[in-house]
């Protein structure tokens, strides 16, 4: 396993739309445990592919219950509204007020292929909408309402 470079703001392949995961190799099992690296190492709650470069449809999120990988994820449902305080690994130092759906239900292959759904609420689910978009290029700074501000790191101690 290894550390990848995290793409920031500006990266052009930030902006592409990945494509879809067909069969599941041995490199992109060792993606995944990178990626799965890189976002703790970072003390992230998700990444996704397109954040080290791959762009693959893949993300891994973990809200603290543990890692959830997530081949070819695609939003199912959604209820509800949360508007708080988000940041990105690719942004770093900042943080922005957005509003996002309270819960979502989704579909995903885990890393044998297997298709699953998963229902998350709050942080999960802001988690999940979060992650999801950069597969399609976007960025949560798109989404933010107000300006952009500096996070002070003595918060998250």
């Amino acid at each position: 396993m290894a550390i990848r470079t995290i793409r920031e703001i500006g990266d052009e392949v930030l902006t592409k739309t990945c494509k879809e995961v067909t069969k599941m190799t041995l490199r992109t099992k060792v993606l995944i445990e990178d990626m799965l690296e890189t976002m703790y190492q970072a003390n992230g709650v998700g990444l996704a592919a397109p954040q080290v470069g791959i762009l693959k449809r893949i993300v891994v999120i973990d809200v603290g219950d543990g890692p959830i990988v997530m081949v070819n994820p695609e939003i199912l449902e959604t209820d509800g509204e949360q508007t708080g305080e988000e940041g990105c690994l690719s942004v770093p130092g900042k943080s922005g007020v957005v509003t996002r759906p309270n819960y979502v239900k989704a579909r995903a292959l885990d890393e044998e292929m297997e298709e699953f759904e998963i229902e998350g609420e709050e942080l999960l689910a802001r988690a999940i909408c979060h992650e999801l978009e950069h597969l399609d290029g976007h960025l949560y700074v798109e989404k933010v309402e107000g300006e952009l501000h500096d996070v002070d790191d003595r918060e998250e101690e």
